[in-house]
């Protein structure tokens, strides 16, 4: 039964896509990097949260909620702020100066170079980690719920591997040959889907808690640890409350305002108003999203009496314990359509990369649309082969969630950093931006892989040395030896900003810069947008307040 659902689910999301696309032109690269720039608001923002949620979201931050509680709860609610802040302040400049990737402006605003650097990140980025990442989670997590290895006679590891390809085929079909429009329209089909059966688990699992009663489940949940619904994560935790006012919004920023696999559905709107539109909904519906990615964690601690042997385990083991056998099916399908959503949402923001910015630019300056997505589709085919190459080696990389974000660190920050400075200064000239991104990624490499581990090492040891062994302790003696990733972040961000300011100070641009109106697009913006966006912050300081213990 599980297998039909499967198999039936993905066949009508792929013949809906098929079906939306048939009439797109594919010769055209605005027609397939944006889909010709006709999305809509609701499509937007469909595409938007599924492509947010993954395997590796909603297993790894719900093992975060089993070890922490609700703090970790910011990875979500604070993102509803960070798309406010896209919406308001940089889709109107994106799409006013008619820009296919983020890269494009950097072009504009330094120079070519500064573009292919930054376009080189995120491929490096994609494929070494975030492509492979996504198959490897993904893989394990339908590997387990089919039972491959038992289905096909072989060992866990071919099982694997055979779930990582078979991702990663169909995930490149629809990518790669299907354009953006194909991946947004099966991200909003799936994100329905996903929506459903990601409220039903905590649903089951309040309702096992409770005797059957939702209401009584959460009561008893919540009576029996009461600290674990605080909002204001403690040190020694993974989201400490001081970092949601530094790393953390900086990290917000940079992956709903800047990060090409997200934005390029902004990018496609068909105008400013249906883009803010979609924006704006999909930040609200962010403001949901503890429900489904950290409640469960949270239950599953209670239901497992905090017994499991590993956190990763919170999510599949409770999903396995309270969900109905005949719904099981339903839930690996639509599960798979986020895994496949993530992994050619990722590949198509990395074709038009290398389509757009590097063989355009680079490699054959002369080639026509048709060739350029020619190409293109075939470095697509040549990343997905490297990924799925890539990921069975992720087995070894320990915590997924936690290995995600701190290596994202190397390029997230220093992007971020000088589209900030290309926006907000007019004479800060290209030499700045090279700099900035060169030292904020040497400089974060040393301190998070150099620095910080002999730190915590040293502090560790002299701790032990005087006869600390307990759990709790150890860990608070871990907190303090180095800061936080996401305060190293910080730090980062505003020194290179300093750095950039004095480059510009000293040596600036003989013209300032004018970012130009191309008329691609409407600008208009929604006439709604200011007073929606307000709603929207509103809610996310009342939640922290209300929870704040």
């Amino acid at each position: 039964m599980a297998l039909i659902s499967f198999l039936g689910f993905t066949l009508l999301v792929g013949i809906i896509s098929w079906w939306s696309v048939r009439k797109t032109d594919e010769s055209s690269s605005d027609g397939y990097f944006l889909g010709g720039r006709s999305l809509t608001a609701g499509v937007i923002a469909g595409s938007l949260l599924l492509t947010n949620l993954s395997t590796e979201q909603i297993v790894g931050l719900n093992g975060s909620a089993y070890k922490d509680g609700l703090s970790v709860m910011a990875w979500e609610t604070l993102a509803a702020l960070a798309i406010v802040v896209t919406a308001l302040f940089l889709l109107p400049r994106y799409l006013k100066g008619g820009l296919t990737t983020v890269p494009q402006f950097l072009a504009k605003r330094f120079d070519v170079t500064t573009k292919t650097i930054t376009s080189g990140l995120f491929l490096t980025g994609y494929v070494v980690v975030l492509l492979p990442v996504i198959l490897y989670s993904g893989s394990v997590a339908i590997s387990g719920m089919f039972d491959v290895p038992g289905l096909l006679g072989v060992s866990d590891s071919t099982a694997l591997v055979i779930c990582i390809w078979g991702i990663g085929i169909i995930g490149s079909i629809y990518a790669v040959f299907g354009g953006l429009k194909a991946v947004a329209v099966s991200d909003s089909i799936n994100a329905v889907g996903l929506i459903i059966g990601g409220i039903l688990i905590p649903v089951f699992g309040l309702m096992a808690i409770g005797d059957g009663s939702i209401l009584g489940g959460l009561e008893t949940l919540m009576a029996a640890n009461p600290e674990r619904f605080d909002s204001t994560g403690n040190p020694g935790q993974e989201v400490p409350f001081a970092t949601i006012f530094t790393g953390m919004m900086l990290v917000q920023l940079f992956y709903w305002g800047t990060n090409q696999q997200i934005i390029q559905r902004g990018l496609g709107a068909k105008n400013l108003a249906e883009g803010q539109k979609g924006l704006l909904l999909a930040a609200f519906l962010k403001i949901l999203g503890p429900i489904i990615l950290v409640l469960p964690g949270m239950i599953a601690y209670y239901y497992f009496e905090g017994g499991l042997a590993s956190s990763d385990l919170a999510y599949p083991e409770l999903v396995r314990a309270v969900l109905p056998k005949p719904l099981m099916g339903f839930f690996a399908a639509v599960l798979f359509g986020a895994i496949l959503s993530s992994f050619n949402s990722v590949l198509n923001s990395s074709v038009t990369l290398f389509g757009i910015d590097i063989y355009k630019q680079h490699i054959n300056k002369n080639a026509s649309e048709m060739i350029v997505v020619k190409y293109g589709k075939v470095f697509g085919v040549c990343l997905a082969l490297a990924a799925m190459f890539i990921a069975p080696l992720i087995a070894n990389a320990g915590s997924l969630f936690n290995y995600l974000q701190e290596i994202n660190g190397i390029y997230s920050i220093p992007i971020f950093t000088i589209i900030v400075v290309g926006y907000l200064t007019k004479r800060v000239p290209a030499i700045a931006a090279k700099i900035g991104i060169l030292s904020g990624s040497v400089l974060y490499i040393i301190s998070q892989f150099i620095v910080g581990p002999k730190m915590v090492a040293k502090a560790l040891a002299e701790a032990k040395a005087n006869g600390i062994t307990d759990p709790v302790e150890l860990n608070m003696v871990e907190a303090g030896a180095y800061p936080h990733y996401l305060h190293v972040m910080a730090i980062l961000f505003v020194s290179n900003i300093i750095i950039m300011l004095i480059i510009g100070k000293f040596y600036p641009r003989k013209e300032p810069f004018q970012l130009e109106y191309t008329k691609q697009v409407s600008i208009e913006p929604w006439k709604h947008v200011k007073l929606a966006s307000g709603f929207i912050a509103f809610i996310v300081i009342a939640i922290y307040i209300y929870f704040a213990r």
